[in-house]
């Protein structure tokens, strides 16, 4: 029996498919051209299910009677809750106004004048963010007069084992770029 409303994934996927930008659609907002991979997704969780181990033996410290304890426990879970929501949160936003890097600890926003390209190339990259490198594929920026910024890469938590995914963004940054940058 086919249901006659759409859900989110097909409304987006059909959305992408046709490659229309939506009426609604602000440039002006930044977004995140992709969605949030399943180890980035993953890593999240099981930092909010620590959190909530935390959480627990905060409110048993506390009834306990030891409210230093129970303090410290729950300023924990406050910086793991913390770090779950920034992991989401990384990765590459474009709007109107520029490119912004979100990184574990930092936050880098250019304006689309300084960027002076965006490409994509072979090159040895870090397995999940990890010490550990193998021969992928990768988005460079290029700034003027500094070295090539590495903003995704298809072994990083977005985009492992998922090719497609990391190509489809990998252009449509690039579109960004080529709209708005000085690649005009």
């Amino acid at each position: 029996m086919p249901l006659p409303f759409l859900t989110a994934d097909r409304a987006f996927d059909s959305a992408a498919a046709d490659d229309v930008a939506l009426p609604f659609d602000d440039h002006d907002l930044w977004r995140r051209p992709y969605r949030p991979g399943p180890w980035r997704v993953g890593g999240a969780a099981l930092l909010l299910l620590l959190a909530s181990f935390v959480l627990l033996a905060a409110m048993v410290i506390a009834f306990a009677g030891a409210t230093a304890g129970a303090a410290g426990c729950i300023g924990i879970a406050a910086v793991l809750i913390c770090g779950a929501l920034r992991i989401l949160r990384m990765g590459t936003w474009v709007s109107g106004h520029g490119l912004r890097h979100v990184a574990l600890l930092s936050t880098t926003t250019l304006p689309w004048a300084q960027v002076k390209a965006l490409r994509t190339a072979q090159q040895p990259v870090r397995w999940l963010g990890l010490p550990r490198t193998v021969q992928g594929q990768a988005l460079v920026l290029v700034r003027d007069g500094d070295e090539p910024v590495t903003l995704l890469t298809d072994h990083n938590g977005d985009f492992l084992s998922r090719v497609e995914a990391f190509d489809r963004a990998a252009d449509t940054i690039e579109a960004w770029g080529a709209e708005y940058g000085t690649q005009r």
